[in-house]
């Protein structure tokens, strides 16, 4: 979340990172709230101080003299009790649109509206050239036998599809590949619960803000992983680090659940689904290092799909695609041929200090007198299912689908051919 502080000192600089966002928020109830919880405070720190002075004195009077200071005891306890009232109805509604209050985007994050205006940072890798017509992810799933859409609806209902076969079986090599990449460039492996605490989910700023889009185990009041970066920024919630053990990289796989609720604009396929595989990178560093960290974490992203030799490219979001919690973000989009489109599976975001404040996480040493925030920053490394479909897509024959080299040792076998 923000610095409170940096609302009452500096509100401007607020104000226009929501209007660089494109956001009509109601800054001025929140500061209204602010002044109103902060005078309310000292009042009732005020009569407080006045109850002991009070309580203080009784000791050395008499019965007489004690009955009138119980007297103005009982009133100035009125008076606090009303004002404690008072101060939790203002600090909850001050809190409830300080949380509601996204990052600030980076000075190098450049002003939009929306998607339209991101910005391509680079390209990589060379587009095929088809003999044929390709086809489509799910055209190609159901002819060579590996997705099924029909049965995943009938177990989970709209939305759902199972993998089969050999499809099944690349799903498991996509996971085990990515992790065994990410692990071999120093990141730290982390099997997660798939579900998570309401104080996780608010910690990383899906929650309240996203809570529709997320599911909830109503009876024990968890929430289904939508990415395993709740776990991950999490692990350390509550705690102090050594500057010197930072940055710390941590990778999980885990099943993601979303009730994308724009699915209507691409109910075909696997890109838009109520569950999907994900293997996600989360970084915890210093402040002073977040930014360059960030980029060697978009490429640490890069690095699987050019392993696996499937076109991409790089887009730096605009303010106004730029996610909650983040003050600078890329989106690694891979190749769809049947489409003739880039289509997103990676993005990598810095979300400065914004979520170590949610989760009270920070750090000692490396010159700091005080504790101090750290920043954490998160990126899909890959999102398995699009890369699932983006794989199939770019290595498809007119009678198999070829295996990529890198994957074969996870593999018994080398192509998916129609007999299979």
């Amino acid at each position: 979340m923000i610095d409170i502080n940096l609302i009452r000192k500096n509100p401007k600089v607020v104000e226009e990172a929501l209007k660089k966002r494109n956001l009509d928020f109601p800054l001025n109830n929140l500061i209204e709230y602010d002044k109103l919880y902060r005078q309310k405070l000292r009042e009732l720190e005020k009569n407080r101080h006045v109850k002991n002075e009070l309580t203080l004195k009784i000791p050395k009077l008499n019965e007489e003299e004690k009955e009138k200071i119980m007297q103005e005891i009982k009133k100035v306890d009125e008076v606090i009790s009303l004002l404690e009232k008072e101060v939790k109805e203002l600090k909850e509604k001050r809190d409830d649109l300080l949380y509601r209050i996204p990052n600030i985007p980076h000075e190098s994050v450049p002003y939009g509206k929306g998607e339209e205006d991101n910005i391509t940072v680079r390209e990589w890798g060379e587009k095929r050239t088809f003999k044929f017509k390709p086809l489509p992810h799910y055209v190609l799933g159901e002819k060579f036998n590996i997705i099924d859409f029909e049965r995943g609806v009938k177990l989970a209902g709209s939305g759902f599809y199972a993998l089969k076969n050999k499809g099944a079986a690349l799903e498991r090599a996509l996971i085990n590949f990515m992790i065994n990449t990410h692990v071999k460039k120093g990141y730290k492996e982390i099997f997660p619960p798939f579900l998570i605490t309401t104080e996780g989910a608010f910690g990383t700023g899906h929650l309240p803000k996203f809570a529709d889009d997320m599911y909830k185990t109503e009876k024990d009041g968890l929430w289904l992983l939508p990415t395993a970066e709740l776990a991950l920024v999490n692990f350390h919630a509550n705690e102090t680090l050594n500057y010197k053990d930072l940055p710390i990289y941590y990778v999980a796989y885990s099943a993601c659940f979303r009730r994308e609720a724009g699915r209507h604009v691409d109910l075909k396929g696997v890109l838009r689904v109520h569950q999907f595989n994900k293997v996600e990178l989360v970084k915890i560093t210093a402040p002073e290092t977040s930014f360059e960290e960030l980029e060697k974490l978009v490429n640490d992203a890069e690095e699987i799909l050019r392993l696996l030799n499937i076109p991409y490219r790089v887009r730096l979001l605009c303010t106004g695609d730029l996610g909650f919690a983040s003050a600078k973000t890329y989106d690694i989009e891979a190749w769809f041929p049947s489409q003739n489109k880039y289509i997103e599976v990676s993005s990598c975001s810095n979300c400065t200090d914004f979520q170590a404040r949610r989760i009270n996480l920070k750090f000692v040493g490396g010159g700091r007198k005080t504790p101090e925030y750290v920043h954490t920053l998160n990126g899909s490394g890959l999102a398995i299912g699009r890369t699932f479909a983006a794989l199939i897509e770019n290595y498809q024959e007119e009678d198999r689908i070829i295996i990529p080299d890198v994957l074969r040792p996870y593999l018994n076998f080398s192509e998916i051919t129609l007999e299979d």
